[in-house]
């Protein structure tokens, strides 16, 4: 197989902002993504535009587009204290 027909490899990802907010987001390429959301590259959230700068706290790998939905929602479901752990204890 080559790096073409490759399937991207899908992120979840958990930034704490400037005031101490965390964010929560998928990606296929965090480095590129915690650019867009410091603003150095064209997009990002709005959520984040106003909270810069941002720094990655934490990450998790996932198979595919539709795993790594379902951990995002779970992280963004759970209370503060509960994120960290959803993120890295919780296997689907």
């Amino acid at each position: 197989m080559t790096l073409l027909n490759a399937a991207p490899r899908w992120y979840v990802y958990l930034l704490e902002c400037a005031d101490g907010t965390w964010y929560c987001g998928i990606t296929t390429d965090i480095a590129r993504r915690l650019k867009q959301h410091d603003g150095l590259l064209p997009g990002g959230a709005k959520y984040t535009r106003t909270r810069r700068p941002v720094r990655l706290l934490a990450s998790r790998e996932c198979k595919d587009r539709s795993e790594a939905c379902r951990l995002e929602y779970a992280v963004k479901a759970a209370p503060r204290e509960k994120k960290l752990k959803e993120l890295h204890g919780k296997s689907l």
